[in-house]
């Protein structure tokens, strides 16, 4: 079997997750890898065969990888993808996408036009609970929705510290593009579309330069309302927590990665729910996987990439398009906060 040549730009939390995983994949051979860390290169030619580059368009241009991720900090995300897909490759690129909607939109158009397989590191949607509230919802399990509520907490900045790209808004640092983005895709994705900002606050706590919360009221296009709650400077929290809450006529879901928490107002036949509480967890939803690093998801996005490489076929999961739609919410909120 002829193996798929990959290739990864950026080596720092994610990128080395990428690495680990696509290295292991049986069906990729991982041929090189970029960064501008001499000590993380070193690394990879002391212990590994992999090729190693510290300029991106020379390891594409010399090792002809079938695809590329792209694990750098956000504000080299346009240039990258771009010469990439220009290169014919096919791209995942971390989330978010770009810091500016025309760069995403750009890059949407290259990637439809070059017919090239696409996606975006919004992990949450390889997690077996959010596909089964999405799941549910379409099921209409609790009737008409009145309120959604997008929440996600965590201990990323506690303190007054020195400048960091996180303090940075134009490196793809603040609470917003880095934490929210998450959540603002999930509501789109499982929820509906955001189509309006009827109010917004971009709050510092610690940082200077970026807000550390975002709270925001979000009208979908289907007319429903509902608030968006980050705060990564929450040290209540020992890591990152994402949840998602829907309030309907006849009942209410309350989801995160580890478990989904229904009550019905009155029992589901089909689904086999009865009135009240029910609650299951991830392991009954579990995306089985070969490599599990960090969690089961972020095996399954990229199993998930690598399939649609080889069977030619476009993703439904976190495309360049639906990551797009996710910076455009944010410039709408960006743009709301200015008017408080």
């Amino acid at each position: 079997m002829t193996k798929l040549k990959g290739a990864i730009i950026g080596l720092g939390k994610m990128g080395l997750s990428h690495t680990a995983i696509v290295g292991a994949h049986p069906k990729v051979d991982l041929i090189a890898v970029c960064d501008t860390s001499s000590l993380v290169l070193d690394a990879f030619k002391k212990f590994t065969p992999i090729k190693t580059y510290t300029d991106y368009q020379k390891m594409i241009d010399t090792e002809a990888p079938d695809f590329v991720f792209v694990a750098t900090p956000t504000k080299y995300h346009y240039a990258m993808v771009k010469y990439a897909l220009e290169s014919g490759l096919n791209v995942f690129c971390e989330k978010p996408f770009t810091l500016h909607s025309w760069q995403g939109k750009e890059l949407v158009e290259i990637a439809v036009r070059k017919n090239l397989v696409n996606q975006v590191g919004f992990h949450n949607h390889f997690l077996g609970t959010f596909r089964e509230l999405k799941r549910l919802l379409e099921l209409n399990l609790i009737g008409d929705l009145v309120h959604f509520s997008g929440e996600a907490y965590g201990p990323v900045v506690t303190k007054e510290k020195g400048s960091t790209w996180r303090s940075n808004p134009e490196e793809g640092g603040g609470c917003l593009y880095d934490y929210a983005s998450h959540v603002i895709n999930l509501i789109q994705e499982i929820i509906g579309q955001p189509e309006k900002i009827l109010g917004s606050i971009l709050k510092n706590i610690y940082s200077n330069g970026v807000e550390d919360a975002v709270y925001a009221l979000i009208k979908l296009k289907s007319g429903l309302t509902g608030t968006l709650l980050v705060n990564w400077s929450d040290e209540t929290y020992r890591k990152m927590s994402t949840s998602l809450t829907l309030q309907g006529k006849k009942g209410k879901i309350i989801c995160d990665a580890t478990e989904i928490k229904i009550y019905l107002k009155e029992p589901s036949v089909s689904q086999n729910l009865d009135k009240g509480w029910t609650i299951k967890y991830i392991t009954d939803f579990a995306i089985p996987v070969d490599f599990y690093l960090r969690g089961e998801e972020y095996s399954a996005q990229i199993d998930y990439f690598i399939d649609c490489i080889e069977n030619k076929k476009n993703g439904q999961y976190n495309t360049f398009e639906q990551a797009l739609r996710t910076d455009l919410t944010i410039e709408m909120i960006i743009e709301n906060s200015k008017k408080n």
